[in-house]
């Protein structure tokens, strides 16, 4: 399996489990919401920093490609 696939199935797993947690804890509704938006920003963060290893994994394997192809031709 592909394991970006794995990261972004278990930070959307985190993502889901940490949201019910809070949806369920027995606390005031500012203070579900201030959870909330921490969270949301948290796992934001999470996925900015997944994209940007994956950008930087895809521009090592273009440089990679064009250094073959100017040593094939």
């Amino acid at each position: 399996m592909n394991s970006g696939k794995v990261i972004t199935a278990l930070v959307v797993g985190a993502a889901v489990g940490a949201a019910l947690g809070i949806l369920f804890a027995p606390d005031k509704g500012s203070e579900t919401r201030k959870k909330i938006n921490e969270e949301g920003k948290k796992m934001s963060d999470a996925i900015k920093n997944k994209f940007n290893e994956m950008k930087e994994k895809m521009n090592a394997v273009k440089d990679d490609m064009e250094q073959q192809r100017e040593d094939f031709a």
